[in-house]
């Protein structure tokens, strides 16, 4: 193996949310070779901190395991790189044949990686499962719409939605939810293992897994067969290692030991490395969110504890809102690669607001220690309320720590909270959030697909994703509207009011929305193309210069 500081070949950094997600690639580590079956060539070794929790698609909705998803299993629907709109993928036409019915014909001679055809069937069985599975930590809250999934021959899929004209369905296609799974491998009514899934070859993306060590090491050989939209794999086969922190994954990258490192560098070590020759950092746009959860039922004054009460619950979140100093946090944390985010749907897409804003603070941003206690007085709470923070050490960034510790900072100092900080890793994280273990937790947000839906529906609606008891009828119903509205115009006022009401009620509290940035160098190419506009990773468009 060479290293790259023997080579002298630039590396290349990508981070999708930026700090929360960097690619750094490095000279010719991996070395070279071909995948004669495939047709593609070359190598590549990528490093990760970004832990997977399971291959089931039914199972886990979260950016490490929907990495792997986006690799090897087919959509329907999938936004090709660099483009912000979906198309079919392994379908051949997708298109409302009336205003509830959604008909995709799929292309013929579809096959999965252990040679059974993939059909109208195996679709049909996919959406019926996730939806039966229905996991609290699994993506089936975005199957709101969706009634009942008929295989009417072997490549005619019809999806029967509740209402009429669903301006989101086709991309909620290409979400999480929309991986195709084999129904001779996969359980109608349980999770499937990682290990029956990789036995099973239950295959059909860009790529198939060939070999498979549970968070320490993926190998993706090409995939001859796919016939999707992202065209034939370029690079033959990808090594994925993952590890346990940052500064062995920068460690990495400086000895050449990888070609990519893809989610998590901190601010620091990308601030360093654009300082490094054989480096290049170029910024962009991006969607990622970071935000603090409340659940309704354990939080302060909660409705299950023994002062709940919903006034003092609501004043509890009232005034942490008043108090955050998100400058504070994206100049000191993050050096700006962040900036401060005052409302629910990040700013660049339609319908963004900066609701927050107004309502809480000074009214022009920054925190206001004053109205926080006059906000906690008047629902009388005299005496520093404790709050239970929990937060990821592995999953959203290095600096989480950092961030977190800002944030108890920040409360604790007006005096008016106690705040008990606490981390888990993530694994053991995503499964206790959703059973009622942390009053108040971190969370944070890639984009499914790049609409305002995708930062309201997942979140707020009664069965949401977050799993922590909001229940807010006028907003359900509203998020519903605002999905079946053709008229653009009366849709973003929707969205807009959606905003408003949920800033008044603070089912979470929003802090940071996330930059994306490409660095390309000489000797890989396709990096820009492997972020498209859903913030997507894939491998299939990185090859050796």
């Amino acid at each position: 193996m060479t290293s790259a500081s023997k080579t002298g070949k630039r590396a290349i950094i990508v981070a999708a949310g930026f700090t929360a997600a960097a690619l750094a690639l490095s000279g010719c580590a991996a070395g070279g070779g071909s995948d004669k079956d495939s047709g593609s060539s070359g190598t590549l070794t990528i490093g990760t901190t970004d832990k997977i929790t399971v291959l089931d698609p039914a199972g886990s909705y979260d950016n490490g395991s929907f990495a792997v998803m986006n690799q090897v299993f087919p959509f329907l629907m999938n936004t090709p790189y660099g483009s912000p709109d979906v198309e079919p993928d392994i379908a051949e036409s997708a298109e409302f044949t009336a205003p509830t019915e959604y008909t995709v014909k799929l292309k013929p001679g579809l096959k999965f990686a252990n040679g059974n055809d993939l059909t109208a069937s195996d679709v049909k069985f996919t959406f019926d499962r996730q939806l039966k599975i229905a996991d609290e930590n699994g993506p089936s809250s975005l199957l709101y719409n969706l009634e009942s999934t008929d295989a009417v021959d072997d490549t005619t899929v019809v999806f029967h939605l509740k209402s009429a004209n669903d301006q989101v369905f086709p991309q909620i296609l290409s979400s999480p939810a929309g991986p195709i799974v084999d129904e001779d491998v996969f359980s109608p009514d349980a999770l499937t293992s990682d290990d029956d899934i990789v036995k099973g070859k239950a295959f059909a993306g860009q790529y198939s897994i060939s070999s498979y060590d549970f968070n320490n090491l993926i190998q993706y050989k090409a995939n001859p067969d796919y016939k999707g939209v992202l065209e034939p794999a370029k690079t033959g086969t990808v090594n994925v290692k993952y590890y346990a922190d940052a500064s062995n994954l920068k460690l990495a990258v400086q000895e050449g030991e990888i070609d990519v490192a893809f989610r998590s560098l901190s601010a620091t070590d990308i601030d360093s490395l654009r300082g490094n020759d054989k480096v290049k950092v170029v910024d962009g746009p991006g969607g990622e969110i970071r935000y603090i959860v409340f659940n309704f039922d354990t939080q302060a004054f909660g409705a299950k504890t023994p002062e709940a009460d919903p006034a003092k619950a609501l004043a509890v979140r009232q005034a942490v809102a008043d108090l955050v100093d998100r400058d504070e946090i994206a100049d000191q944390v993050y050096k700006g690669t962040y900036t401060p985010l005052y409302s629910y749907v990040p700013a660049g897409l339609t319908g963004a607001t900066e609701s927050l804003k107004g309502l809480y603070g000074d009214g022009q941003g920054a925190p206001d220690a004053d109205k926080a206690k006059a906000t906690l007085t008047a629902a009388g709470i005299t005496e520093p309320v404790v709050l239970n923070l929990q937060y990821s050490n592995d999953h959203y960034g290095p600096s989480s720590g950092d961030e977190y510790a800002l944030v108890k900072d920040q409360l604790e100092s007006s005096g008016l909270f106690t705040v008990n900080l606490q981390t888990t890793e993530w694994v053991q994280y995503s499964k206790d959030r959703t059973t009622d273990v942390y009053p108040e937790y971190q969370l944070g947000w890639f984009p499914d697909y790049s609409d305002a839906d995708n930062y309201l529906t997942p979140f707020f609606l009664t069965e949401n994703f977050l799993g922590n008891h909001y229940d807010d009828k006028e907003v359900n119903d509203l998020i519903l509207k605002q999905a079946t509205t053709t008229d653009p115009a009366e849709r973003t006022k929707i969205i807009e009011e959606i905003q408003d009401k949920v800033a008044a009620q603070l089912s979470t509290i929003p802090l940071l929305q996330g930059a994306q940035v490409a660095v390309t160098g000489t000797d890989v190419t396709g990096t820009e193309d492997t972020l498209d506009a859903s913030f997507k990773f894939r491998y299939g468009a990185l090859a050796k210069g």
